[in-house]
């Protein structure tokens, strides 16, 4: 027998206190996120060059500000290992809150999946990139263009969807 899940249910729906609280969450996780974004520019690790340089290093060039070095293997393990865990667990609680607002449902599926791709080819590109394949710098900033432009567009819903009774 097969079991059907509430679709009916949405987080406007809750009590206010749940709505607040659901609202600091996306807020504090927005912070959180977008803390990261901002080392990203600080790091000049939006540009394919910068990129580049961030991972394997600039110790061959004499005309650098700031001196960078080829990061070793058990780094970028790190790095990956770390940034694939937690931004997949960002995107698997903002997906759940995602799941019970009102969103078009071709929308919600590309919102609730895609960022997971975009989490494996970025973070898969990097390492690819710091191996050598310097052409997925390219890959990477496009994916984490797509994960940003998800988590924005994410956040949006569930926030409009937490606001859309009179006592917001």
């Amino acid at each position: 027998m097969k079991q059907q899940i509430n679709h009916s249910f949405r987080l406007r729906q809750l009590p206010s206190y749940a709505r607040v609280a659901c609202m600091a969450f996306v807020f504090t996780l927005s912070v959180g996120y977008f803390t990261g974004l901002a080392f990203v520019f600080q790091t000049e690790s939006n540009t394919a060059s910068g990129m580049d340089e961030n991972y394997n290093g600039n110790e061959d060039s004499s005309d650098v500000m700031v001196m960078k070095f080829k990061k070793g293997q058990r780094e970028m393990l790190t790095i990956v290992h770390t940034h694939v865990l937690s931004i997949s667990l960002i995107f698997f609680a903002s997906g759940i809150l995602l799941f019970f607002s009102e969103v078009p449902k071709k929308i919600k599926a590309f919102l609730l999946v895609e960022p997971f791709v975009s989490v494996v080819i970025t973070f898969g590109g990097i390492y690819l990139l710091w191996y050598g394949l310097g052409f997925m710098a390219y890959f990477v900033l496009l994916s984490g263009a797509l994960m940003t432009l998800s988590y924005v567009l994410g956040a949006a819903y569930i926030l409009r969807e937490l606001c859309s009774r009179s006592d917001c």
